[in-house]
């Protein structure tokens, strides 16, 4: 999807926009509320300063970055303009108002920025230079995959995989939860089958929490590179994909809860994972 017509500058140009009704703020809101747009255009939206800063620094296309007029008082902003700009960005300077109209926010960031998106090839894993892949099942929730991007991160995880039909990883929503931890995990995409067969032949451990697991998550020995393969947050995983792991354990739990939320489950999970390679 792409704007049109003389009102859309050049590359690597400022423009001032003050209404909303402008093609490029269309172009902007259609990405920010509709799966469709983004899967074609190949573009999404990242709120906030430190969002656009971490793109960036990791080298990321950007089409777009929206200005707010706080954002133009402050040279940190200022200077994530310059570098946009210097890489063919359009700088868009608007208003607030614009900004809260685009974002959906009633007090939204004073920077908004338009990246590429960047997904890998599943033959572009390299198992053998990994430590922890996480493989995640039918995820829903986009507050939940922003989490586990964060959590993969924070553990210095090789990447995250989404198999079969997922949350889409560049929705608002996601990309806020992972607080600039995109930017810095691979992610790849494949179907139920696709992974299947990838998974018998995963040289390492390939590990699930599983009702069926007899095993406490804590006394496995868990052989690199580890695949942990986590499932959906209503279903949990079915059997066909627990099928594909050497190891099912359970998270013991001691009060009432009848599961932990997918995200934290994760988390535990890849802390013990990597707990022989963080240190302080």
């Amino acid at each position: 999807m792409s704007a049109h017509g003389s009102d859309r500058p050049r590359v690597g140009t400022v423009k001032q926009i003050t209404s909303h009704s402008n093609p490029i703020v269309k172009e902007i809101k259609g990405l920010v509320g509709q799966r469709k747009h983004r899967a074609q255009s190949g573009l999404f939206v990242g709120e906030g300063l430190k969002l656009a800063t971490d793109a960036l620094d990791a080298g990321w296309g950007v089409r777009y970055l929206a200005i707010g007029p706080e954002a133009r008082e402050n040279p940190h902003a200022q200077q994530a303009a310059a570098r946009a700009k210097a890489r063919g960005a359009m700088i868009l300077e608007i208003s607030t108002a614009v900004l809260a109209n685009i974002t959906r926010r009633d007090n939204p960031q004073m920077v908004v920025g338009v990246f590429e998106q960047k997904l890998l090839e599943p033959a572009a894993i390299r198992p053998a230079d990994a430590q922890v892949w996480i493989a995640l099942d039918h995820v829903r929730d986009p507050g939940n995959l922003g989490t586990i991007i964060r959590t993969a991160d924070a553990v210095g995880a090789s990447g995250v995989m989404l198999v079969g039909e997922t949350t889409d990883p560049f929705a608002v929503e996601t990309v806020r939860a992972t607080m600039g931890s995109l930017f810095h995990v691979p992610l790849v995409k494949m179907s139920r089958d696709a992974f299947k067969a990838f998974a018998r032949n995963w040289p390492g451990t390939v590990v699930g929490t599983h009702l069926k697991g007899s095993r406490d998550y804590r006394e496995v020995a868990y052989k690199a590179p580890t695949l942990l393969l986590m499932g959906n947050e209503q279903a949990g995983l079915p059997d066909d994909m627990a099928d594909t792991c050497t190891e099912l354990v359970r998270i013991p739990q001691a009060g009432q809860a009848d599961s932990l939320n997918l995200a934290v489950a994760t988390a535990v999970m890849l802390f013990e994972i990597q707990r022989p390679n963080l240190k302080l």
